[in-house]
């Protein structure tokens, strides 16, 4: 038996406001072919439902996997028979039917062609359940740090989101909009000479058990870390020295919580002024 937790706080950076919305997942994991939950699992399951604050709990999502071995059919009919085997045990458990608005069995989880090693283990990463909380939104809450271009006066670790900054999906290559924004972004970092700063790249729509995603042009799972290098070259193409900057991917591990093409981005984060 196995249990993954897994706590995802995206964040909203425009004009240095924070709009704290949380999902919050909790996955169970199943043996091959079985749906069945043994008594440890069940009362681990419930106990995350109930140590989440429940005025804030505003949903619950229940989404059922298989791994990618056998047919279609059948594994469509084994994700949706795990699915209801929690939502079962939670409505036994006293919560509620009516914030349990999808029960839903996915079938099997393919497995990337790239992906040769360890394939049973990663095939036991999906045969699971995850259990889905929605949290209401927490107030809005005024946050310095964070801005939406180059400013004279910033602190070590601001962070500096370029809204007009992104990218085609499984790309890496800087759109026409995207060079336009750099080009104001490199006039202002020619102007504050002293800034250093690291040009993270974000990715969207993998998986969580694979961080980072498949750059469709070099075939590479590196796509975040492309992007982040595309932003790094196209600002050095434009005189900023490269010994103010760094670069690093960030994979998929920090959603902003809006529409997945928003976390197809770059975000600059001042490292010395």
């Amino acid at each position: 038996m196995l249990v993954r937790f897994l706590k995802i706080l995206p964040f909203l950076l425009f004009f240095g406001i924070l709009h704290a919305q949380e999902e919050v997942v909790y996955s169970v994991y199943f043996e091959f072919d079985k749906f069945s939950l043994d008594e440890k699992q069940g009362k681990e399951v419930i106990a995350f439902i109930k140590n989440a604050d429940s005025t804030r709990i505003e949903s619950i999502q229940i989404f059922g996997y298989t791994d990618d071995v056998g047919k279609d059919a059948y594994n469509f009919k084994l994700s949706t028979n795990r699915a209801n085997t929690i939502q079962n045990k939670l409505i036994e458990s006293g919560i509620k039917n009516k914030i349990i608005v999808t029960i839903e069995g996915k079938g099997r989880v393919l497995i990337e062609d790239d992906i040769v090693e360890n394939l049973p283990e990663k095939r036991s990463k999906n045969r699971r359940v995850d259990v889905v909380v929605n949290l209401k939104e927490l107030p809005k809450l005024e946050l310095p740090g964070f801005y939406n271009m180059i400013q004279k006066n910033h602190k070590v670790g601001d962070h500096v989101y370029l809204e007009n900054i992104l990218f085609e999906k499984g790309s890496s290559k800087l759109t026409l909009k995207a060079k336009t924004e750099l080009d104001k972004v490199a006039l202002l970092l020619l102007r504050y000479k002293t800034i250093e700063f690291e040009v993270q790249g974000h990715v969207c729509c993998t998986p969580r058990n694979q961080k980072e995603a498949i750059d469709k042009d070099t075939k590479k799972r590196q796509l975040s870390i492309n992007r982040a290098q595309s932003v790094y070259k196209y600002l050095a193409f434009r005189r900023v020295p490269k010994n103010r900057m760094k670069f690093k991917g960030y994979g998929n591990t920090v959603p902003l919580g809006k529409d997945p093409e928003y976390d197809r981005r770059v975000e600059l984060v001042i490292s010395k002024i």
